[in-house]
């Protein structure tokens, strides 16, 4: 699946870029997975290890880690880099159902 297809895969779909070996990803990978539970499959989240996917982080023009993005039917809607408390990443993701 290309990353435009994942981004367009639901009406809103979470994305996160990340690394293995930024602490900011390590210490928010908990809290990611249970924002993930909570939304279920009402929303979609897709986690991209810049390492991996560089060529899915250099189309989202991912400059920091870690990068939430969220998409409204393919469309970027909300950008932020940077941790995030769970609560405020799952309001957000939520505004856009």
């Amino acid at each position: 699946m290309t990353y435009q297809q994942v981004v367009s895969s639901a009406p809103v779909v979470l994305v996160e870029f990340y690394a293995t070996w930024c602490p900011h990803c390590q210490r928010m990978a908990p809290v990611v997975e249970q924002v993930t539970e909570l939304l279920g499959e009402a929303i979609p989240t897709y986690r991209f290890d810049i390492d991996q996917d560089r060529e899915a982080a250099s189309e989202a023009d991912v400059n920091s880690l870690p990068t939430f993005i969220v998409y409204g039917n393919g469309e970027e809607k909300w950008r932020h880099s940077g941790e995030i408390d769970g609560n405020v990443l799952l309001a957000k993701v939520q505004s856009f159902l």
